[in-house]
């Protein structure tokens, strides 16, 4: 299992999922008191105190994704469901973004404030390359087990 290339990638977008989730991914700048305040997955955080903005939606995919992503790397054996649990991910990856823009965009006209994402917003796009990466090394050895197969 820990051989193939596809678990490592799986591997790693697993633990780049986890970082994002445990750091800051947005930041907003008040134009008026030159404010700062970072932007979690789950709530805003200003100046060391949390401020109370629960936002369940991007924290819940990145969860989802996380949790999918490390079973994933458990269905070695199942090659056709283990390129569709990849599949998923893929997508869930995507609708966090759409999310994330949609919130920062929201927060930006609500904070009356500028917004630049953080280097950890980067990460579950690394995490979606990685991803797609596993799906086609999943899908090329499916093809050569039914290559094989066809040589019996």
């Amino acid at each position: 299992m820990i051989q193939r290339v596809q678990t490592i990638y799986l591997l790693t977008a697993f633990a780049l999922c986890i970082v994002c989730l445990c750091t800051p991914i947005a930041h907003f700048m008040t134009s008026e008191s030159l404010e700062t305040v970072d932007m979690y997955n789950l709530w805003l955080v200003s100046e060391g105190q949390h401020l109370f903005y629960f936002c369940p939606v991007m924290m819940g995919i990145l969860v989802t994704t996380s949790a999918i992503v490390f079973m994933d790397i458990w269905l070695y054996r199942h090659r056709a469901l283990q390129m569709r649990v990849a599949s998923l991910s893929m997508i869930l990856l995507v609708a966090w973004y759409v999310a994330y823009g949609a919130i920062c965009y929201s927060l930006s006209s609500e904070l009356l404030a500028s917004w630049r994402p953080n280097w950890t917003a980067a990460l579950p796009a690394a995490a979606l390359i990685l991803l797609y990466l596993a799906f086609r090394g999943i899908h090329k050895d499916e093809m050569l087990v039914h290559s094989l197969d066809r040589l019996r």
